[in-house]
């Protein structure tokens, strides 16, 4: 089993070359945009559902994100606005409770 901060078990150096942590080293499925109604339950009863590959599965979302739109060498204004409005709307979100009530009535 591995530890917190190995490589996953799939990847092989010789194989793979250097380690991208945003890509998947497992056995490669169907993608979700390829797959059709009929087949979805069974395509959702291959996923692996442990914490571990939940976790897995954020990360590499991450480091996409990071080598699309943080890491380039000339990055834009649109990472910080993605953050900007993710944060609004975590903030809202935790706040809905409080705001609900300050609507007005049209009487």
């Amino acid at each position: 089993m591995a530890g917190f901060g190995d490589y996953p078990a799939e990847y092989n150096p010789k194989v793979h070359g250097p380690y991208d942590p945003a890509r998947y080293y497992g056995k490669p499925d169907t993608p979700l945009g390829q797959v059709k109604l009929n087949e979805l339950g069974s395509w959702f009863g291959r996923r692996d559902k442990n914490p571990r590959a939940v976790a897995g599965v954020f990360s590499r979302a991450f480091w996409r994100w990071q080598h699309k739109y943080m890491q380039p060498k000339r990055t834009g204004i649109a990472p910080f606005f993605q953050v900007i409005v993710g944060g609004m709307a975590f903030f809202y979100a935790i706040n809905y409770g409080k705001l609900k009530h300050h609507h007005h009535l049209m009487t």
